[in-house]
This record gives C-alpha cells, sequence and structure tokens, in this order.
C-alpha cells in the first residue's frame, strides 16, 4: 500500500491517504504567514505536486533542534527559545521537499528543494491551523514524528489553496 500527503494551504490541513482515496491520518498545521508562492525569496509555501526527497532525524529525540538539516546539540525549551527569540526553530524531523513540476515549484527560481521548503516539527507552543511559517509546513511534535514513520521517501505531495 502507497500513501499520499495533500496539504491545504486554506484549511491548514495535512490529510495522509492511501490508494483507495481513504484518509488515514488528519494533521493540522501551519503554513506560511505570506501566504501560497513559488518564488525563491518570497518566504511563501509552494503549490503543486512535490514528493519526499529526503527524511531527517530518524531516531532523534522529540525536540531536538535542527540547523542546516544537521542536529544541533540542542533541545528545544523555553529556555533556549527566550535566548534565541528570533530563531526559525526546526524540530524532531524534517520531510524535505522537492518540487515535481519544472518552471512552477522545480529549477530556477521556483525550486522548492533550493529554497530548503520541508514539513517540519515546531515549538508545541506553535498556532496550528493558521499561517504563521516563512515557507515551511510545520506541525507539532508528536504528528510529525507519527507522520514521518508513515511515509517513505518519494511519497507524493500535493500542495493547493483549497
Amino acid at each position: 500500500m502507497s500513501v499520499h500527503i495533500h496539504i491545504s494551504i486554506g484549511q491548514q490541513t495535512l490529510v495522509l491517504v492511501d490508494d483507495s482515496g481513504r484518509v488515514l491520518r488528519l494533521y493540522s498545521v501551519s503554513t506560511a504567514l505570506k501566504g501560497p508562492g513559488e518564488r525563491k525569496g518570497s518566504f511563501c509555501t509552494p503549490r503543486g505536486r512535490h514528493l519526499v526527497r529526503a527524511k531527517i532525524g530518524a531516531g532523534q529525540a522529540a525536540n531536538t533542534v535542527f540547523i542546516g538539516r544537521r542536529p544541533s546539540g540542542e533541545v528545544y525549551s523555553r529556555e533556549l527559545a527566550e535566548r534565541y527569540p528570533k530563531r526559525d526553530w526546526i524540530l524532531t524531523r524534517i520531510l524535505w521537499l522537492s518540487g515535481c513540476e519544472p518552471g512552477r515549484n522545480r529549477l530556477g527560481e521556483v525550486d522548492t528543494m533550493r529554497r530548503y521548503v520541508y514539513i517540519h516539527g515546531s515549538p508545541d507552543t506553535a498556532p496550528m491551523g493558521q499561517p504563521g511559517s516563512i515557507g515551511c509546513i510545520r506541525m507539532h511534535n508528536a504528528d510529525i514524528i507519527e507522520l514521518f514513520d508513515l511515509v517513505p521517501p518519494y511519497t507524493l505531495v500535493d500542495i493547493g489553496e483549497d
């Protein structure tokens, strides 16, 4: 059985479905504060067909802090957040997305992978169900751990406004 991810920017949800279209999981997420968009430097969430190009963080503890897709040796805490108030927290697990549509979300100025767009964990205090990221799809840590374990590399991911 293969699975597929549907992300709705409008609903702020991520749905995991199987081949038959049966919903396996439904998560509340947070996409870009600036809305949908594909251009490099836009801080928007890219639309269209993507795939999970890399899974990063298997076996790491919840709240492990990632910098440059590598564990920093830090574990997120309120004290750490107070020390680095402007940091965009990438925690626990990373599903690195790659666009599948040349000219829309792949290659050139619209390349999702080169924009470092991920589905990733975030502080459990971060609000879900409303836009707030700088382009990525944020999830609560327990949710990203569960999703990470359910999806293989190259899982298809469709991101739409509906």
